[in-house]
């Protein structure tokens, strides 16, 4: 059922600055940041050969990943997200495994302005998992 990964997500207290240790350190290309209103976070997509890591920080403090970062100041993994063709049935086919969606079930539109869905942590060995209609 599900494809390639995507991405892996960071949470970062200062994403011009993360952005800055990843192209200067370690000679990465990082997109420009982009605001996301609707899910609360501002993101850098650092470009790997085969994949990307986002980097996001909290926009405001009604940002979803807010409490994240208070518990972990510095930062740290946030989710993975994997590639799937068809997201509704990926949904319906977890719902029926007994695997829980967060939030209302529908998918949102991600940064990539492609439909996703975040999956419960307990339900995928303590990872958030995030899937992209590709």
């Amino acid at each position: 059922m599900i494809g390639r990964l995507n991405h892996v997500a960071i949470v970062v207290p200062d994403v011009e600055a993360a952005s800055k240790v990843y192209s200067s350190m370690l000679g990465a290309r990082v997109s420009k940041p982009l605001a996301l209103e609707s899910h609360g976070v501002r993101i850098v997509f650092v470009e790997l050969p085969n994949t990307k890591v986002e980097l996001m920080e909290p926009l405001g403090e009604a940002s979803p990943i807010a409490g994240f970062l208070e518990r972990n100041t510095s930062g740290g993994m946030h989710h993975v997200c994997y590639e799937v063709e068809d997201i509704e049935a990926a949904r319906d086919r977890l719902l029926a495994s007994g695997a829980r969606v967060l939030g209302d079930g529908k998918p949102s539109i991600g940064a990539h302005g492609k439909p996703v869905l975040f999956l419960h942590p307990k339900d995928f060995c303590g990872t958030l998992v995030e899937l992209e209609q590709v």
